[in-house]
């Protein structure tokens, strides 16, 4: 996604903001940031009935035309990334009356504006960021390399974007193997330092490194000895994480064949819920258990937050998007609270998709559970009040319920 316009109204922090999908991936990011209430501007094709003077007769033309409409419901199917924004005309136009109604289509290489009439909370302004960046949920880090040539690349499903390109010096093989050595671990020095810098692994990410012969190889265990020299963790993960695999050449052409190999597509399915997945087991895992670390539902969860005991230490939060997508503005001003509050609080807010199987489980909670980083008990002792029915705990072991979906998105 780029952004091609942000206009900054007074006391009210990027109003309007022009954004154009670049391929079909964006269409989800697109739909994750528009909600009912916003104020969405594009290109639209119409159908116009106009009436001859003179004969009466009526005639229907199809026009282009751009339309700002105040969005009542959006639509997004995965299948074909298509992305419907329906709701009510907002601005004048020459074609059409305000009030009607309308549904745009937003497209692949086609702009839209999203006017946010209640300002852009933390949530919102979260997935702008997520939407603007090359390193989107879900992205594979790769290398592909030979002696002396590396190319560090993020992929997601739809592209691949080079985020540095690393060129050393390695002796060839009629020099000293001392020689070759020295350069080899300088070239090898050089590609992770990179690698580092242009890649965040705080999350737990797939690494795909390929080359020709062994040299990617070679490079995932300098990766493990350097982790295990240094007794750092987040190399010794990423050294686990590396998947090895043959390429041609260092040059990033080579990764067209590298990405069809089965291997490679079985570690990118579902990547992007990985870490979802991992919470929600922790989850399931510390329910079981029946000490006071886990609770569901939104009055429980409410009470852990304001407590302080979804902090550093352990405590997650977890929240299905589709909270933040009610009509009702004081609703997602609420959950909007608990995310910030956590936040604040030093533990982590997660949303989930509840398109997704991870966002399924939780659904099933009532939408929104904690971990908390100290035992609480009887959160739920005047449940009875609770405005959403309770959800009901399966009785199954948590590995079961990733078979409670046909097909996940």
């Amino acid at each position: 996604m780029k952004l091609i316009n942000k206009r900054v109204l007074k006391d009210v922090e990027e109003d309007q903001v022009s954004l154009l999908p670049e391929d079909p991936e964006d269409m989800w990011h697109a739909y994750n940031l528009i909600i009912p209430g916003d104020l969405v501007h594009a290109h639209a094709l119409r159908k116009v009935v106009t009436v001859n003077s003179g004969t009466g007769a009526a005639a229907a033309e199809r026009v282009h035309t751009d339309l700002t409409i105040k969005v009542k419901s959006t639509f997004f199917d995965p299948v074909i990334s298509s992305l419907r924004v329906s709701g009510v005309v907002a601005s004048e136009n020459d074609h059409v009356p305000m009030g009607s109604h309308h549904t745009l289509d937003i497209e692949v290489n086609r702009s839209f504006t999203v006017i946010k009439p209640d300002g852009w909370d933390s949530v919102s302004k979260a997935t702008l960021s997520q939407a603007l960046s090359d390193d989107k949920n879900g992205a594979m880090a790769a290398v592909v390399m030979q002696e002396g040539l590396a190319n560090i690349c993020l992929i997601t499903q739809f592209r691949t974007v080079v985020k540095t390109r690393v060129e050393s010096v390695v002796p060839k093989k009629r020099d000293t193997a001392a020689d070759q050595d020295a350069g080899l671990k300088r070239f090898f020095e050089k590609t992770l330092s990179s690698l580092l810098r242009a890649v965040d692994f705080s999350d737990s990410r797939p690494l795909l490194l390929a080359s020709p012969g062994f040299v990617a190889q070679d490079f995932k265990e300098f990766i493990a000895k350097r982790g295990r020299d240094k007794s750092d963790k987040v190399l010794t993960a990423v050294s686990k994480q590396a998947t090895v695999i043959h390429a041609n050449s260092g040059h990033v052409y080579s990764l067209n064949e590298v990405l069809k190999s089965p291997e490679v597509i079985a570690k990118m399915k579902d990547m992007s819920y990985i870490k979802e997945a991992q919470y929600m087991d922790n989850f399931f895992d510390l329910l079981k258990m029946d000490d006071g670390r886990a609770w569901y539902g939104t009055k429980a969860v409410e009470k852990a937050v304001a407590d302080g005991a979804v902090g550093p230490g352990g405590g997650v939060l977890l929240v299905n998007n589709s909270l933040f997508r009610s009509q009702e503005l004081a609703t997602r001003k609420k959950y909007v609270a608990l995310v910030d509050k956590v936040k604040n609080d030093g533990g982590e807010a997660r949303i989930l998709s509840s398109d997704h199987e991870s966002g399924q489980r939780l659904k099933m909670m009532g939408d929104i559970a904690a971990t908390l980083n100290y035992p609480m008990m009887d959160l739920d002792d005047d449940g009875e009040d609770e405005e959403e029915p309770q959800a009901v705990v399966p009785e199954r072991n948590h590995e079961d319920d990733y078979g409670m979906l046909d097909s996940v998105i």
